[in-house]
């Protein structure tokens, strides 16, 4: 017990080798003659002490210098936890997704414990608190579990025995053990699926080298075979692409001993996925559909939104909406399928963890993968996942070369991304370069689809990239005949003058039907907004986006003719229209549609808008003046 005439002294002891451990705290109490007597001895030490922990840390004193070792035992301050939630997240995992939730949480103010066998493991040096084991060793989980609020995972390949003992002892665990379990073997998980009518690729089981063949004559070739367990990456999947090829196939698994099953080739035409986040709650959230190209099995480019239609959307989400619903646990969810060339979605497998599906979230989506696993796991409300950007793309960096060569190759990919307008590097620091190990990734935001893509390009093409020439235009002003430009010029001027990119284009629906067809489909995403046509009825009725149709006076009917022609199109081919010739506020309607998404837009539009009040107040006073007549006759 402290008494009245007792002070206490508080102590940090800074702990040089390991920075993620920071400093340990401590308090001495004494009387109050003793503690003078200690403050003067601290004080006659403390230049001899500073100057000593300058030296080489070889020339130390090992006391002084008071060098950390790893331990085990939860540190005395962690009982005092301040944040958005005091709830301690260990993770199971220290790898690159462990480290991007470790930056994650330390803007929500949460803290991460990882356990992982490597010292320097990608997520050491930005964790809370790094315990070095093996996230399969039962005594190191079990350990690692008490320092913890609740457990999730990086990595799904774990001691699933271990977690379902841990639950029963009461430790919280998201997602929970049993979906663990599900989601490690993939056969199993493809029965769980496939018990919840969640469209898969048929599959079935194969023990030898006979029931291999029995598969190939039941679903023909090419035939995938795959691990039951520890496959990711690309590992533990092969294709035999005959009978003869069977045996070799198995052999590259390991061999039926390894646990072995086969699945139906799927006639996929493209890749998707969809991050799905669950709280505790058992709420549900779905992220856009994104669409992923693989390069030698492993995840190398992520679009999104995927370029799909919007009832393939729909489907997509629908699926992995449904998969994760009879799952059990919080957190984020990865759900990767198949688009087949008849327009079905089959699911081809589920990560119970954040995944590089969605990497590019943390630039493009108000809430990140990775803030949102947080939020789930810990109780927190679920964030927004739309996306805040029209467009992004994920590119992996994955290891070209061996050694310092692979590390020159990619620093220069990255020295050349930083270039890049709307590009955003991520460097997992890893120690160690192999070929094709995921090293990094480089997210690119922009305002279309075509612009990422391009930008992309010039990225890996070690092109020079021209920000202002390789500005996507906005919006597009057609006319069907070039006898119509001394008219649409003025839509032009107002855009150039709100500096919003536009392009002109000669598109007849008479003379020319192919090029206005190809360009009112392929409007959208190269990430024009709006269009202004002269008339443009017919554009209307081939593109989404919304119209401006500018009335042009002819030789004949003075315009009225073009008139009638909007005013007059077909209900659900909706085209906006000004008076004739009057481009001018065509190219003002376009500005203000696009303010609806641009403050800057709606601000200088309200200043023109003031201009205008301001010329006519000039105006007025002037005539109020001098009279009409020297107005008229200045």
């Amino acid at each position: 017990m402290l008494r009245s005439s007792h002070t206490a002294l508080d102590f940090r002891c800074y702990r040089p080798s390991f920075p993620s451990t920071k400093h340990t705290s401590f308090t001495i109490f004494m009387d109050r003659s003793s503690t003078n007597s200690f403050k003067q001895t601290l004080s006659t030490t403390s230049s001899s002490s500073s100057s000593l922990l300058k030296q080489p840390p070889q020339n130390r004193n090992p006391v002084l210098a008071c060098r950390a070792l790893p331990d085990t035992s939860p540190r005395e301050d962690d009982s005092a936890v301040h944040g958005s939630s005091e709830t301690i997240v260990g993770v199971l995992g220290g790898g690159q997704l462990g480290r991007m939730l470790c930056q994650a949480a330390s803007q929500m103010a949460i803290k991460v414990v990882v356990l992982d066998p490597q010292q320097n493991c990608p997520a050491s040096a930005l964790s809370y608190q790094h315990m070095i084991g093996s996230f399969d060793d039962s005594a190191a989980v079990e350990e690692f579990a008490k320092r913890c609020g609740v457990l999730t995972f990086e990595i799904e390949h774990v001691n699933v025995a271990t977690l379902e003992k841990l639950e029963l002892q009461g430790v919280d665990c998201q997602p929970k053990a049993s979906t663990i379990r599900i989601i490690q073997d993939k056969y199993l998980q493809k029965v769980h699926f496939s018990q919840h009518d969640i469209p898969l690729p048929e599959f079935m089981q194969i023990d030898e080298l006979e029931g291999a063949k029995k598969a190939g004559q039941l679903f023909g070739y090419p035939l995938m075979i795959k691990s039951k367990r520890l496959a990711y990456d690309g590992r533990g999947n092969a294709v035999a692409k005959s009978e003869e090829e069977l045996s070799a196939a198995i052999a590259a698994l390991g061999g039926f001993g390894h646990g072995l099953y086969v699945e139906k080739w799927a006639p996929f035409v493209k890749e998707l996925a969809v991050i799905v986040a669950r709280g505790r709650d058992n709420s549900i959230l779905c992220y856009p559909v994104v669409e992923t190209i693989h390069k030698e099995n492993i995840c190398h480019i992520v679009k999104s939104p995927a370029n799909v239609s919007w009832k393939i959307q729909k489907l997509a989400t629908e699926v992995a909406y449904k998969a994760v619903s009879s799952l059990e646990g919080a957190g984020v969810f990865a759900v990767e399928l198949f688009l087949t060339e008849d327009g079905q979605i089959l699911l081809n497998e589920v990560a119970p963890r954040p995944h590089n599906s969605g990497h590019h979230t943390i630039e493009s989506c108000y809430t990140s993968q990775y803030e949102q696993h947080l939020r789930a796991v810990v109780g927190l409300p679920l964030g927004n996942p739309s996306m805040k950007t029209p467009a992004a793309i994920m590119y992996n960096i994955l290891g070209e070369d061996e050694g310092d060569r692979g590390f020159s190759l990619a620093h220069q990919l990255i020295g050349r991304a930083l270039g890049i307008t709307g590009a955003t590097v991520h460097w997992y620091d890893k120690p160690e370069m192999r070929k094709q190990r995921k090293m990094g990734h480089i997210t690119i935001v922009g305002p279309s689809k075509a612009d990422v893509e391009k930008r992309l390009d010039s990225l890996l093409n070690r092109e020079s990239f021209d920000s202002q020439s390789a500005v996507t235009p906005h919006v597009g002003i057609i006319m069907g005949s070039d006898s119509d430009l001394p008219v649409m010029k003025d839509a032009a001027k107002i855009l150039a003058m709100f500096d919003v990119p536009y392009e002109v284009r000669i598109v007849s629906a008479h003379r020319t039907p192919e090029n206005m067809f190809s360009y009112a489909s392929a409007a959208r995403d190269r990430g024009i907004q709006v269009i202004i046509a002269g008339a443009g009825g017919m554009v209307a009725s081939l593109t989404p986006l919304p119209v401006i149709g500018v009335p042009v006076r002819a030789s004949t009917l003075d315009g009225i003719d073009s008139l009638l022609s909007i005013v007059q199109m077909p209900r659900g081919v909706p085209v906006a229209t000004v008076a004739i010739n009057n481009a001018t506020n065509a190219g003002l309607l376009a500005v203000r549609m696009l303010g609806v998404g641009d403050a800057d837009l709606v601000s200088r539009m309200s200043q023109y808008q003031d201009d205008m009040r301001n010329e006519v107040l000039v105006k007025t006073e002037k005539l109020e003046k001098v009279g009409w007549e020297s107005y008229l006759n200045p």
